[in-house]
């Protein structure tokens, strides 16, 4: 080529789908894998009911279903969005406060490729990776961030959040994730009240990811940050990859509140429209089935069910893995994760797990010279026992632990993988005395 012409990376890589390409590398050499990286419930065994097939293939045989949609989305599915928001009595919408993008990601890459290069998002950490590498490409400088702490049940630091707001003005709006991925958190309505009044106090706007909402277990409840947003500009992103589940769908959606209450706010969401005109529209298909899926007498059983699972596998992970020396459990109370954090200075470079294979053990040699103690250790991990998790320094996290699902439609297997990470950790702590 005449010149570079790449833009250059960020430094940072998507775990979640990097380390299945080593597993493969891995597969080739016989290793079975268990994936426990992605939160995919259909590659994990969730079998989708026959009922909503039929829903879906009904729609198929409508010729509107091979159409271009509005760019904004189908009128009559963002008709339904707003009147189940506007049912809740605290927050009015109307249809034209709904943008459909091509899944969560786009809408997240849209929102902060659109925020002024200058302009920074505050976002929990750990925090999502697709968050993450959204406004670091977007500003081409690490994240700011306010803590979860594991130490209290991965609770926001909103003292932090509230001081840093007011000492960095280039902070323009705040982050959260409820529930929250990796965490499991779940914010009570208290706390999601308090996350509006710093933004009330301190002129910003929120962006709420909400795809895990109405997955929530253990006692827990929340709400829906339109029920405390009040007159604070806001963003709520939503989904149905994890909720109906249909991830392959790559449908997700923005709410707007309060647009008209803010010009700066609502030239903002302007250009989130034009970026995503160039695209003329988002998949028809999966914006036609939402109303008529979730409106079907079968859904609410249906996802009831899929929430009590998890809330089982929560217990039966929380169970085992609490009382493993230099481990920090806490129990998940919402989405499909558990992160685990190993204690501060029990990791090193010289732990080890036995490999059988010696093209599979030379292999993870090569890779864990001179990285994260986390990530070594999630490699001999994977290599050991062919179990995929993800490290928490992925997260953008100093903590160092690991995330992993609670997806295994099997309750036997799933005990199994727990069982076997926790003799593992006590295996490669040891592994350097």
């Amino acid at each position: 080529m005449r010149f570079e012409i790449s833009r250059g990376g960020s430094g940072l890589t998507y775990e979640i789908r990097n380390i299945v390409l080593i597993a493969k590398k891995m597969q080739q050499h016989g290793l079975k894998i268990i994936w426990e990286n992605i939160g995919d419930p259909v590659q994990k065994g969730e079998r989708i009911p026959a009922w909503m097939k039929e829903v879906l293939t009904d729609i198929l045989r409508e010729d509107l279903s091979y159409a271009y949609s509005p760019t904004k989305g189908v009128d009559a599915t963002r008709a339904f969005l707003a009147e189940c928001t506007n049912a809740r009595g605290k927050t009015q919408i109307t249809p034209e406060d709904i943008i459909f993008f091509n899944g969560l990601g786009d809408a997240i890459a849209r929102a902060y490729s659109s925020i002024q290069v200058d302009a920074r998002m505050i976002m929990p950490e750990p925090t999502y990776s697709t968050h993450l590498m959204a406004e670091v490409l977007h500003a081409s400088f690490p994240p700011n961030t306010y803590r979860m702490n594991p130490y209290n049940n991965w609770q926001p630091d909103l003292r932090e959040l509230e001081q840093k707001v007011r000492s960095h003005r280039a902070i323009v709006g705040i982050l959260i994730i409820n529930p929250d991925n990796p965490t499991g958190f779940v914010y009570p309505v208290e706390m999601l009240e308090q996350v509006v009044r710093i933004a009330r106090e301190n002129d910003l706007f929120i962006i709420s990811d909400e795809t895990y909402t109405n997955i929530v277990y253990n006692g827990k409840t929340t709400v829906p940050i339109s029920d405390v947003i009040g007159d604070v500009p806001a963003i709520s992103m939503k989904g149905i990859s994890k909720e109906l589940p249909w991830p392959g769908a790559r449908c997700g959606w923005m709410e707007v509140y309060n647009a008209d209450k803010d010009p700066i706010f609502a030239r903002f969401i302007n250009t989130i429209l034009h970026q995503k005109m160039s695209e003329v529209c988002s998949t028809t298909l999966p914006q036609m089935a939402i109303p008529r899926i979730m409106t079907h007498p079968e859904y609410k059983n249906y996802l009831r069910e899929r929430t009590q699972h998890y809330e089982k596998l929560s217990t039966i992970a929380y169970g085992i893995l609490k009382d493993v020396p230099f481990l920090i459990a806490n129990k998940t109370n919402g989405a499909f994760y558990m992160t685990v954090l190993f204690n501060e200075s029990v990791l090193n470079g010289r732990q080890h797990l036995h490999i059988e294979q010696p093209e599979i053990r030379s292999y993870v040699e090569s890779l864990t010279k001179d990285i994260e103690y986390d990530k070594r250790f999630v490699y001999y991990l994977l290599a050991a026992t062919g179990i995929c998790v993800v490290p928490l320094t992925s997260f953008f996290s100093p903590l160092l632990g690991f995330r992993m699902t609670l997806l295994d439609k099997d309750v036997d297997e799933f005990e199994y993988v727990v069982k076997t990470i926790a003799a593992k950790i006590t295996e490669y702590i040891n592994s350097s005395k």
